[in-house]
């Protein structure tokens, strides 16, 4: 809150919003699927592939953080999203990180 850097605008969300929501809708098309939380568990291993690095630090995360095959696919799930909204095809590092975050703060917060 102290740093002086600039914040993004509404404009600028709503925009990143509706590319994401373009690209899940090219993504899905031909499928009853129509954002990255209808994803089921096979379609999760299609979209939501990762490079060995990511395998890595999802691994150390299950471990770690003891986390169910559901909480594992939901942040999978919330870093495609997240993917999207950076115009990124690939699930990278940074996006499982700021997933596993809101998965932690979410457990801490409201004891889910």
């Amino acid at each position: 809150m102290r740093e002086k850097n600039e914040q993004e605008s509404s404009a600028d969300i709503q925009r990143r919003v509706e590319a994401a929501r373009i690209i899940q809708h090219k993504r899905y098309e031909g499928t009853e699927i129509r954002s990255n939380a209808m994803l089921g568990v096979r379609q999760i291993e299609e979209f939501c592939r990762l490079q060995s690095e990511e395998e890595d630090l999802m691994k150390q995360a299950f471990t770690s953080l003891n986390l169910t095959a559901r909480t594992y696919h939901k942040i999978l799930k919330v870093a495609r999203t997240i993917a999207d909204m950076e115009g990124t095809e690939e699930i990278r590092t940074p996006h499982l990180k700021e997933a596993i975050g809101y998965r932690t703060v979410d457990k801490k917060y409201w004891g889910r």
